[in-house]
């Protein structure tokens, strides 16, 4: 039995304990949530009654805190910790077993550990809900951002295009009168390729920035399928590349811009054939599937990387050497697919490559 003393002396240990944990919690910084758990274990361990014997574990999905064993076998009590009603942990305090049972504990000290597991799951709920806010607030600068640069991108397209037409004409020009300079030639060729490859960066610019006039039509989309992949026969070829297409039906209606779409198809299987190994194959799959159209292609190259997953859809983007590529394929691609109510996505492929998903709802 416990004296009046001892039991108001355990009462002020409680009641310290549960000031300092909400102290620690009211004043705690986010980015150091390990710190104040660790913080809140200690207290704990003081508070209970034979505290040089006392051992705490909290658990979160964040972290676990552990004190110092002084045994090897404990008996507990243990309450969980919850975030938004859901249990994601808990908190256990222990004495050495069998020199204690569960009878040692105090009701108040049930109590104090209810009260403290509550205090836990608050602070990890205000957590949660500024992490969330932050994610909405990038998100919302992310596109105001996009949105700026949009506008910008489509004023460049529109002042490129004239001066890329003149030069592609004047050194069309040029190469007829230098007829039979073999040096002159090939230096002008060089100037055509280049400037064909400009004006197909201004074109994704284009696409990019909404700035090509859709015409929706209801369309088989399976033919333009094939035409696309037909078109790109000789680069597969040169690649020594497989394409096959997949369909359950011959015949597939959807409501969409028909030159888009082999927009999306030409650059997804170009990029396909960009980080495919020879004698590999690229798999285009298409299926209706609950009300969409589900098209998916696959490829056996290296893969996406981890780091560069969530980013591979920003303009200017490019996983490839400097001069091979714009940054512009798959924001371009993305652009087309959003401007069709549609969601894209992308899943490692097994044993390797990248496995691209478009889905298009069939009732836009």
């Amino acid at each position: 039995m416990h004296t009046v003393e001892q039991k108001l002396k355990e009462r002020i240990k409680e009641l310290t304990c549960l000031y300092e944990v909400t102290s620690l919690i009211v004043n705690s910084d986010y980015e150091q949530i390990e710190e104040v758990l660790r913080a809140i274990a200690a207290c704990m361990q003081r508070a209970w009654q034979f505290n040089e014997e006392t051992y705490v574990e909290l658990k979160t999905p964040l972290t676990t805190i552990r004190t110092e064993k002084k045994a090897e076998e404990f008996v507990f009590l243990q309450s969980p910790i919850k975030v938004f009603n859901e249990e994601r942990g808990y908190i256990k305090v222990g004495y050495p077993s069998p020199k204690y049972t569960p009878d040692d504990f105090l009701v108040e000290e049930k109590q104090l550990l209810d009260n403290i597991c509550l205090e836990v799951g608050n602070l990890l709920e205000r957590k949660e809900i500024k992490e969330n806010q932050e994610a909405i607030r990038r998100q919302v600068e992310q596109g105001d951002r996009l949105r700026i640069l949009g506008e910008i991108t489509a004023g460049i397209a529109h002042e490129l295009n004239t001066p890329l037409a003149n030069i592609l004409g004047f050194t069309e020009l040029l190469k007829e009168r230098v007829e039979g300079d073999s040096k002159a030639e090939k230096d002008l060729d060089k100037i055509i390729t280049n400037t064909i490859f400009s004006r197909e960066v201004v074109k994704k610019l284009m696409f990019f920035a909404c700035e090509m006039p859709q015409e929706r039509t209801s369309l088989n989309i399976v033919p333009v399928i094939e035409d696309a992949i037909d078109l790109l026969r000789t680069t597969l070829r040169q690649n020594d590349i497989n394409c096959k297409l997949n369909t359950d039906k011959k015949e597939i209606v959807l409501k969409m811009d028909k030159i888009q779409l082999t927009q999306v198809l030409f650059n997804l299987i170009v990029n396909a054939i960009y980080f495919s190994p020879p004698q590999s194959t690229i798999l285009v799959d298409v299926r209706e599937n609950n009300g969409n159209v589900v098209l998916k292609i696959s490829d056996e190259g290296s893969g996406i990387p981890k780091d560069k997953a969530e980013t591979i859809f920003a303009p200017f983007f490019t996983t490839k050497p400097v001069g091979e590529g714009s940054g512009l394929g798959l924001s371009v691609v993305h652009g087309i697919v959003k401007s069709h109510q549609g969601t894209i996505g992308h899943a490692p492929n097994k044993p390797k490559g990248t496995i691209f998903t478009i889905k298009f709802p069939k009732t836009v």
